[in-house]
């Protein structure tokens, strides 16, 4: 099925590196019928279904407004659907110690309910809370950046986006991802966030499922088709 989204536009505004690449990524044919596969749209009885198409909804969401500002069991379970697991002593501190205690003064401190390109820059900056949250986490043993990041994703999901190795792989390792894809999110008139939000709806996804959602899906799927070898 060829992607009835919009594709890059011929302004001729200059873009960043990452904002190429994603742009680029997210125009090939294949695009929409990837996302379906993986979401489960109209698969035949009996398709195999991948478990990270459950991210964002087991249990409600890990953004629902009782439980946005902690982390809670549910969203533990939720980032082993995307392959990574949270080592046991850290899991209990997230959820009855002090570690869980100081996440969530941060998490109350991260806007819910917006979208990067649409957030102050600021609120992905070094030094922000969403930034103090992700190495608080790195610093925990058996926690990695991959983990940290699919926790807060989980936590923040228009806002913070899952990035793993076979995202890095296929569009690079800028300084700061973060602010890299805020960058590339709002250049040319927000036309790449425009290009997601027309591929959510090419491919009949709610919008509980966010853009940065579909970016990150649409780029781990078109990279892992192509068979590279990721680190």
């Amino acid at each position: 099925m060829a992607s009835s989204a919009a594709t890059p536009s011929d302004s001729g505004a200059a873009l960043s590196p990452l904002g190429q690449r994603l742009r680029a990524l997210l125009g090939t044919e294949r695009v929409v019928d990837d996302l379906r596969r993986y979401f489960g749209i109209d698969l035949p009885s009996g398709a195999a279904v991948f478990t990270g198409s459950r991210f964002e909804h087991l249990a409600g969401g890990g953004d629902r407004p009782e439980v946005a500002d902690r982390i809670t069991a549910e969203d533990l379970v939720a980032v082993q659907t995307l392959s990574v697991t949270v080592p046991a002593s850290v899991a209990l501190d997230v959820l009855e110690g002090p570690l869980g205690v100081r996440l969530s003064g941060l998490l109350h401190d991260i806007p819910r309910g917006i979208d990067m390109a649409d957030a102050d820059v600021l609120v992905v900056a070094d030094g922000s809370p969403a930034d103090q949250a992700w190495h608080l986490l790195c610093d925990q043993h058996g926690v990695n950046w991959v983990t940290a990041g699919k926790i807060l994703a989980r936590k923040r999901p228009q806002l913070l986006p899952v990035y793993d190795r076979v995202v890095r792989c296929a569009v690079g390792r800028p300084p700061s991802f973060w602010l890299a894809l805020h960058a590339a999110l709002r250049e040319d008139d927000a036309a790449l966030h425009r290009q997601l939000q027309g591929l959510r709806q090419a491919t009949g996804l709610p919008d509980t499922v966010s853009a940065l959602r579909v970016c990150d899906v649409a780029v781990w799927m078109t990279h892992r088709a192509v068979g590279h070898a990721c680190p």
